[in-house]
């Protein structure tokens, strides 16, 4: 018997459970020290009423035989996907319900979709990386390339012609860096997939974020239908981090091989993937509501003015970032030329705050640093505080 020997090329710890396991040994040793935490993108707020009484009335609803629900619908009942179709519709992108796939979340689907693509086709992330996406494809054997994300190009990494890559990861607003791509910086991707018979696949799970005129899918491209899987989550957009639901969304036309991309995935789901339940699909559909999204608003609106409280004070000391509008992330530049796992113990020993080492997210993160949003408002602006008095 054999172990899958590709897990030997991953690094030892899960970024975060390394900082997890570094925080509670300091906070062993030190127990009357007050931490605050702006490293992992959690949420703090509660879930919505409007969303929590939908949950409740889909619990109350398996209590009882006429309104009992079993195993779900591989794709999600239709009524939450024509409420995710409906969405698309409020901000000008037309996907159809029969489109969408109801999943526990984009972590899952993008490290789950490789699953249906040869083991020997190129993938392309972008550096620094989300680490979900490179991990999954170590662990199934595959070659990996990587397209630089630098202060230079505001960690915005652009196509090369002469690099050929079969999948590709883009994540806009991204994890970790908060840049977020124009409509032109995404058509250029999608002209080269186009081009190079690739498939990008596009994490949005930050797009209830955006502000202005960004676009908040990769549907809002013109030819993105023939070489684009979109991710998104409710995770960061309603608080489900804890509830787990997202979405995936397969145009009818994406075909690659001679094969419809909706059905391989249809049917890997059918195999590996028994739904969501019922009372979390009653919940996710109650987001999307007229209500749902008033409420969940008046949420995101929180976490931005953290963001900016966090972006003020980086602005005060002259660090250089980016993030922070358009995305929960700040993703900052060590201060004195500091490396990534240094700035982390010094924050963490010094300020008793805890952030995201960029190195973690790969090699051009190293000497920047990730903040969030995802806080308390006052712990935020104690931090805050606190990393002003540091480095002041």
């Amino acid at each position: 018997m054999k172990v899958n020997s590709n897990f030997d090329n991953l690094v030892p710890n899960y970024l975060f459970a390394e900082i997890a396991k570094r925080v509670n040994e300091y906070q062993s040793a030190n127990p009357d020290k007050d931490i605050i935490r702006l490293g992992i993108g959690d949420v703090t707020l509660p879930l919505a009423p409007v969303v929590t009484d939908a949950m409740k009335k889909g619990a109350d609803d398996l209590a009882h035989k006429e309104t009992f629900k079993g195993y779900p619908d591989y794709e999600g009942y239709l009524f939450v996907r024509q409420a995710v179709s409906d969405y698309y519709k409020s901000f000008g992108v037309s996907v159809g319900a029969d489109e969408i796939l109801i999943s526990d979340g984009a972590k899952s689907d993008c490290g789950n979709i490789c699953d249906i693509f040869d083991k020997d086709n190129t993938v392309l992330v972008t550096d620094p990386v989300y680490p979900v996406y490179v991990d999954s494809n170590i662990m199934a054997g595959r070659k990996i390339i990587y397209a630089d994300c630098n202060k230079n190009n505001g960690f915005k990494a652009m196509p090369d012609e002469n690099v050929k890559a079969d999948i590709i990861y883009l994540c806009s607003p991204n994890n970790p860096t908060g840049a977020a791509y124009t409509a032109d910086e995404l058509k250029a991707w999608v002209d080269y997939a186009n081009e190079n018979n690739a498939v990008i696949l596009y994490d949005c799970a930050y797009e209830a974020f955006i502000t202005g005129d960004l676009p908040r899918s990769i549907f809002a491209v013109e030819g993105s239908r023939t070489c684009a899987i979109e991710f998104c989550s409710l995770s960061k957009t309603a608080g489900f981090t804890g509830t787990r639901c997202g979405y995936t969304v397969i145009p009818k036309e994406l075909e690659r091989d001679g094969h419809n991309i909706y059905k391989l995935w249809y049917r890997r789901q059918a195999t590996k993937f028994n739904g969501v339940s019922w009372p979390v699909q009653c919940a996710a559909a109650a987001v999307f509501s007229k209500e749902g999204l008033e409420q969940i608003r008046e949420n995101l609106e929180y976490y931005k003015e953290n963001a900016r409280i966090i972006s003020a004070a980086l602005d005060e000391l002259g660090i250089f970032y980016t993030g922070g509008k358009n995305s929960p992330y700040i993703w900052l530049e060590c201060p004195d030329g500091m490396k990534s796992w240094d700035f982390f113990d010094l924050l963490l020993t010094k300020a008793n705050v805890v952030g995201t080492p960029g190195a973690g997210f790969g090699k051009n993160g190293e000497g920047f640093f990730r903040l969030t949003s995802f806080g308390d408002r006052d712990k935020t602006i104690e931090a805050v505080e606190r990393i002003k008095n540091l480095l002041r």
